[in-house]
């Protein structure tokens, strides 16, 4: 058995540990306003759900009412601390290199700004080896609609059908699901305590990037 023809990821808590860059941003903020900083434990859980749901958790208080301004200097001080403190989760790397090897092709779609993501990539050595990078801004809908999963497999020119998408969140299992796109969970990710994979109904579930080794662990 060999591996999918076209992979598709989601990035944050799927291929990349970004928690550590986040964390520091969020502690910037604090820091700035006098507060002590938050431990990273506390922030983890929140990093797939993007910005405002960062900048929630960073200012409890405001109880998940977040201003656009404390958005907008969010990704600003995250910008500055992109790609210094994070990395491949373990296992990555030679989970894409064994797809390549296969002649599997493999792409990325999130909904981390596009500008975000791809400022990542050239450190990551992913630049050239991804074949698509869709961002949250890049098309006129995000994920949990189809179309940047659908928008992917198209540009890559394959089928749906020939097509997994990987993602740590709910919103990547629905959009998959709504694309007509086989799904795995990666429970290596970032999920709150009440997050439960198993009632996303996706197609496998997987524990770590090494479990991705063995084609017969992919649907």
């Amino acid at each position: 058995m060999s591996f999918p023809r076209c992979v598709l990821f989601d990035l944050d808590g799927t291929l990349l540990d970004s928690a550590p860059d986040m964390a520091a941003t969020v502690n910037r903020m604090r820091a700035a306003r006098g507060v002590p900083p938050m431990p990273l434990a506390a922030l983890r859980p929140h990093v797939s759900k993007g910005a405002r749901a960062m900048s929630a958790a960073a200012f409890p208080e405001l109880g998940g009412e977040v201003p656009p301004d404390l958005i907008r200097e969010f990704l600003d001080v995250y910008a500055e601390e992109l790609g210094r403190h994070g990395a491949a989760f373990d296992g990555i790397e030679a989970m894409l290199a064994a797809l390549e090897a296969d002649g599997a092709r493999w792409g990325i779609v999130t909904n981390k700004p596009e500008y975000l993501a791809r400022g990542l990539m050239p450190a990551l050595g992913w630049d050239s080896r991804s074949g698509v990078l869709i961002g949250g801004d890049t098309l006129a809908e995000r994920k949990p609609h189809p179309l940047p999963l659908l928008h992917a497999a198209e540009t890559m020119g394959f089928d749906v059908a020939d097509c997994v998408y990987v993602g740590d969140d709910e919103r990547d299992i629905i959009a998959a699901r709504a694309a007509g796109m086989r799904s795995l969970v990666a429970l290596w990710g970032y999920r709150l305590q009440h997050d439960d994979p198993l009632a996303w109904e996706a197609d496998a579930m997987v524990e770590t990037p090494a479990d991705l080794l063995d084609p017969d662990a992919w649907p």
